[in-house]
């Protein structure tokens, strides 16, 4: 939606026009199934997901693999776009980064299940909102 200049939802620092034919800035931790790291080489489910959603933005992604205190960080500091790890939706990082809606549930080791989401940078909307209907999709062929 737009009026008097102003687009909806928007990017105050235009994440999802740089990813689009660029580069998307994945950072990633070990967790599980979910984000598998074994040197250079990441795997598992949700690098998978990034890697067609990077493919629908015609972008290349860019992992930076760390701790998710580091990497909320580099967020903050708009060094990456992305934030995977297995994250659930009671996440504690909720002031520091944008958190998607729940894409995904798993069982947690307390057999209870978890709502898997992913984080942007805060204020990043129309790149959230491109993230959150491309997983929408995705889940609904992959699940």
């Amino acid at each position: 939606m737009s009026g008097c200049g102003i687009t909806v939802p928007s990017d105050p620092d235009g994440t999802l026009d740089s990813v689009r034919g660029g580069e998307l800035r994945v950072g990633v931790s070990p967790n599980a199934d979910y984000t598998v790291v074994n040197g250079d080489d990441v795997s598992g489910t949700e690098p998978e997901a990034v890697r067609a959603f990077a493919a629908t933005l015609d972008a290349d992604v860019d992992w930076t693999i760390g701790s998710e205190q580091a990497l909320v960080k580099k967020l903050e500091n708009d060094e990456i776009d992305l934030l995977i790890a297995g994250i659930t939706d009671d996440t504690p990082w909720v002031d520091k980064a944008g958190v998607s809606r729940p894409y995904a549930e798993h069982p947690g080791e307390d057999g209870r299940m978890e709502k898997h989401v992913m984080l942007v940078q805060l204020g990043e909307n129309a790149f959230l909102s491109e993230l959150e209907r491309f997983l929408g999709d995705y889940t609904r062929t992959e699940g």
